[in-house]
């Protein structure tokens, strides 16, 4: 599955994972691709090498949420 990361930070600094089917998948400006991944947890751990806050979606990527 593909997952992108919302390049906007939220109001507590999280900046969250979302996978391409995803209802709140941000707006092609603020959005970057990760990759193409089995899991969140992949997908979440290749996102902390450049954004120390990621966070998986609490809606489409639970299990990777910690917020």
């Amino acid at each position: 599955m593909k997952y992108y990361i919302n390049t906007n930070q939220q109001s507590n600094g999280d900046q969250e994972v979302h996978h391409n089917f995803c209802s709140y998948l941000p707006d092609i400006k603020n959005r970057k691709y990760l990759g193409d991944f089995y899991s969140c947890i992949e997908a979440v751990a290749e996102a902390k090498k450049n954004y120390t806050a990621a966070d998986g979606c609490k809606f489409c990527s639970p299990t990777c949420h910690n917020q």
